[in-house]
């Protein structure tokens, strides 16, 4: 109990701390202003910038934290890691390429419930409720809102049309990329304190704590939807 109850509170104290630097998560700043400046291909820049984009997105990594956190096999891993990417490969792409628009803070709204729903199925609150979803779906559907949460931050800029379908691809491959990085270094972690024994005492916890993250990522967009 004590072990949970520190965990929480470190939780907490985290996303205090952490909390105007994870809600300004987005493409911004000098990168927006590259994105609006260029013209003509530019293949491996916009690698680059998706990368960064993925690395650096919270959201994203707690959803994807979530869906591996009971996941033991490496081909189960590679399976709903694929059908998240699939699924935000596809909005992210079709929704810049075919201009379809949704409110930013609605969307990512969704995304911070995503994180919820998955941590609220690792600690078994679905199987209490008398409910049962497919986990394979749900993830691919995720992946869609994920996808098409980053979409209408890109649309949000002036983007030059000269290039931009190869320039989205590219964009796209590296967001990939950094998806990759990123879980790899999760999934070395999870694998580090799955041989220690507080990983059964803290997971409970820990998925409570990444539960609340989600709410408080629901919380705070709907706020500024609200305010807009």
């Amino acid at each position: 109990m004590r072990s949970k109850l520190s965990l929480l509170g470190i939780g907490s104290l985290l996303l205090a701390l952490f909390a105007p630097v994870l809600f300004a998560h987005g493409v911004a700043g000098g990168d927006a202003d590259y994105l609006e400046r260029i013209e003509g291909v530019h293949f491996i820049p916009l690698m680059y910038l998706g990368a960064k984009h993925m690395v650096t997105g919270y959201d994203h990594l707690l959803f994807l934290a979530g869906v591996i956190f009971f996941l033991y096999r490496l081909k189960d891993v590679a399976l709903y890691v694929t059908l998240f990417a699939v699924g935000h490969s596809v909005t992210l792409l079709f929704g810049v390429l075919a201009g379809i628009h949704a409110n930013a803070y609605i969307v990512d709204a969704i995304i911070g419930l995503s994180v919820v729903y998955k941590a609220f199925e690792n600690i078994g609150g679905f199987a209490r409720l008398g409910m049962k979803f497919d986990t394979r779906a749900a993830v691919l559907l995720f992946g869609f809102a994920h996808g098409f949460g980053l979409s209408t931050k890109l649309q949000d800029l002036s983007l030059s049309a000269d290039g931009l379908v190869p320039n989205m691809i590219a964009f796209n491959i590296g967001v990939e990329m950094g998806q990759f990085a990123a879980l790899a270094l999760i999934l070395i972690a999870f694998n580090i304190w799955r041989r220690s024994t507080s990983f059964v005492r803290s997971a409970y916890a820990t998925n409570v704590v990444i539960m609340a993250l989600g709410f408080a990522l629901f919380g705070y967009q709907m706020t500024g939807y609200w305010l807009a």
